[in-house]
Parts: C-alpha cells; sequence; structure tokens
C-alpha cells in the first residue's frame, strides 16, 4: 500500500461510500400513502401518532408516550410540565447538543452544569450533587452518542433532594441501563427523531414516562393548554403547539420494527472495531460503564493522543482521515458552560430576577473532551468487516506517517 497519505497527495485507502441515512423501504412508502388517502392528517383517535406513541413506549418498559414536534421541543415540554420556571436551575450537561440547554433557558431556567466522566463523557453524579441548591429544581443527564448516564446514582440523588429527573435520550433509542430500557427510569425521558437520529421521521420527538400525572402535564403542553378531559375550547394551562404530523407518527412506526435488528449490528461491529482501532498508537476508544447493558451506538466515540501523532491536533487528524475516505468527525467544540449565547441568557435573567453573578461552571473533564474527542457516525457501524479494517487501515497509515 502507498505509504504517502491522501491528503498530501496520495492515494486514499477508501473510496467507496458508507451507508446513507436515513434508511427507508416500501413499507414506508405504504404506511405513508395510507395516511395520505385515509384523509386523517391530524391525529385523530386511533391515529398513527397515538398508535406510535403507545408502540413506542412499550418498546421502552413505559406505561405513556405523548408525541411532539421535535426533541428539543420533547425537552421543553418535559421542564413546562415539570413546573420548571424562571430563576429555577436545572443541572445538565456541558457536552452535547445545544438543545438540552437552550430548552432550561427558554422556560427561564438557568442550566447549571456538572462536569462529565472521562469513561463515557456523561454527567459525573459526584460533580452533580456538589452543584445542588435550594433553586435546583431538576437534573437533566444526556445519554451521549448511546451510552446511558449513571442511572443508579441520578436516581439516588433526584430521590434524595425532591428534584424531577428527566433523560436526554435523543441519541439513544433502544439503550439499556441495568437490563432495563431508558427513558422512564426518571420521571421523564425524552427522544429525538430528527434526521440523523437511529430512528427518524425528519423531525420529531417524544415524551416517555411511568406516571400517568406526568404524562397528562406533557399532553397539555403539548395541546395547547387543554386538558384530556376538558372541552375542545377549554384551555387550563398557557402552553403552546407540539403536536406531532401523521406522516411522521406513520413512517416512525415502520422505523421502529427495524430499530433491534439495526442496534444489534451497531453493537457487533463497534465491538469488533474498538478491539481492532485499540492496536492503533494514539487511539483509545471509549470503555463505557460495565453497567451499560446495551449501547445504542449512535455515534462510536474515540479519544485522540496528539503526541502519537506527532503533536498534529484532533482537527489535522480528522482531515486525514477524511482523505482517506473516512468521515471521522471532531466532537462538540467547546462545553456547554462556554457557549456564549447559554453564558449570555443565564447572566441575563439572574439580572432580571435580581441574583448575583455566576461564574463559569467548571468543566476540566469536557474541556479536554471538546479537544480530543472524535466520533465516527451510526451509519458506519452498519456494514462488514472490510468497511470497518478500512477505517482502521487508514488511522495507522496517519500514525506511521506522522508518529515517526
Amino acid at each position: 500500500m502507498e505509504n504517502r497519505l491522501a491528503i498530501d497527495g496520495g492515494t486514499p485507502v477508501r473510496t467507496a461510500g458508507y451507508p446513507s441515512w436515513p434508511q427507508w423501504n416500501k413499507a414506508e412508502e405504504q404506511a405513508l400513502l395510507e395516511t395520505l388517502h385515509s384523509g386523517n392528517w391530524w391525529a385523530p383517535p386511533g391515529s398513527q401518532v397515538k398508535a406510535f406513541e403507545q408502540e413506542f413506549a412499550t418498546y421502552h418498559e413505559a406505561r405513556y408516550g405523548v408525541a411532539c414536534t421535535n426533541g428539543s421541543a420533547a425537552i421543553e415540554v418535559a421542564l413546562r410540565a415539570a413546573g420548571v420556571d424562571w430563576g429555577d436551575e436545572v443541572i445538565t450537561t456541558p457536552f452535547t447538543f445545544i438543545a438540552t440547554a437552550a430548552s432550561c433557558l427558554l422556560v427561564g431556567a438557568i442550566p447549571r452544569f456538572a462536569d462529565v466522566l472521562p469513561n463515557t463523557w456523561n454527567l459525573d453524579p459526584v460533580r452533580v450533587e456538589e452543584l445542588i441548591t435550594p433553586r435546583t429544581k431538576a437534573i437533566l443527564p444526556v445519554h451521549i452518542a448511546g451510552e446511558p448516564a449513571d442511572m443508579d446514582a441520578l436516581r439516588d440523588l433526584a430521590k434524595k433532594h425532591d428534584l424531577v429527573l428527566i433523560e436526554d435520550a435523543a441519541q439513544s433509542h433502544g439503550a439499556m441501563w441495568n437490563n432495563h430500557k431508558i427513558g422512564a427510569l426518571g420521571d421523564m425521558g425524552t427522544f429525538s427523531f430528527q434526521a440523523s437520529k437511529n430512528v427518524s421521521s425528519g423531525e420529531g420527538g417524544i415524551i416517555l414516562t411511568n406516571s400517568e400525572e406526568w404524562a397528562q402535564r406533557c399532553w397539555s403542553v403539548v395541546n395547547v393548554g387543554r386538558s384530556p378531559e376538558g372541552a375542545f375550547y377549554q384551555h387550563v394551562n398557557l402552553a403552546s403547539n407540539y403536536r406531532l404530523a401523521e406522516w411522521m407518527g406513520a413512517v416512525l412506526r415502520v422505523q421502529l420494527t427495524r430499530l433491534d435488528e439495526q442496534t444489534e449490528k451497531r453493537v457487533a461491529n463497534a465491538a469488533y472495531l474498538a478491539e481492532a482501532m485499540s492496536e492503533v498508537p494514539g487511539l483509545q476508544p471509549l470503555p463505557g460503564d460495565p453497567r451499560t447493558t446495551r449501547n445504542a451506538y449512535h455515534l462510536f466515540r474515540v479519544w485522540y493522543q496528539p503526541e502519537a501523532f506527532g503533536g498534529r491536533k484532533r482537527e489535522d487528524f480528522t482531515r486525514a482521515m477524511e482523505a482517506e475516505g473516512i468521515p471521522m468527525r471532531a466532537g462538540y467544540p467547546e462545553p456547554l458552560s462556554r457557549q456564549e449565547v447559554i453564558v449570555q441568557r443565564s447572566a441575563y435573567i439572574r439580572e432580571r430576577l435580581g441574583l448575583p453573578a455566576q461564574d463559569v461552571d467548571p468543566c476540566p473533564v469536557c474541556e479536554d473532551v471538546c479537544e480530543r474527542g472524535m466520533w465516527l457516525y451510526q451509519t458506519l457501524l452498519l456494514t462488514g468487516q472490510q468497511d470497518l479494517d478500512d477505517i482502521v487501515t487508514a488511522a495507522a497509515k496517519i500514525q506511521r506517517a506522522w508518529g515517526g
């Protein structure tokens, strides 16, 4: 094999692409046509959305599901249902998509950021407890990349301090913690069906819970403040319209039928890739938590050690991998605790309420993850062994060229 890197004009390891996403076939097409011809495009009784709510909840060992427009809205709905309001504090992770923190700010709450664990990049329960104050109303862990957060410790904390526990499971469809599906291990759990997610309808979201009370509160928030037993024009709460369209419900019902098969393939391929990639100096796949029964592998996460690559930065490595035909991506570029829009809005809420200024929550592990963390998308785990070998071959080729 040619030793010159593709980024330097050499021949790339791989020229074939990886599977596209989302995946669909005639089943989704038929479901959409049936919805079209039914004339029921807006969640009537017996609708596609209502059927999906129950099917998705049952799959995740939950009693209730309330579908909504997207995963970001699902977090906001759960927070509003929990009564989180202006000046309340919500403890969450600094390493995730901005929607988690933005949802807190959109209801007037202030996100507080606890650091993450190096083996999972999920919330560190010890750091969470350190941030609890009389203003704390909820804990909002994210099951990042498909790996569940430490729900044992977080549930204990929520119970000890009488806090609402809301799981952000946007990336973790079908994941399991200690042999139980995530999503209803806390008071509520939220999922996303955005285009990249392991179950997708382009956009969409859902809130799961085992509590009838929480479910009814969420339903009211989603349905313009109505009561499930009330009249159509009776509005008992102030809320907006977050309803999911029938088209998405129809597609999601089909997508859900493939989840187990696809997840098992991702799990098997991730185990193979982790073992093979561990042989490349300077690359360390995350070991994860042994209590994770099943990782959903929305992302395959890797620590990058620049000293093994001649001191080159992570971004240099991902560009070199891209040139070799491997779509390796850098992770989130900075902690949410440092994103200017989050900092400014948090300060504004504090100022309006006459609260003292708050320093940025220190998150040194997250800072390191944002500097050295990388990932591969879940579609690369829906391939064959040779496709996975190409990933390792490209990484080893770069390491030989840069590492000396």
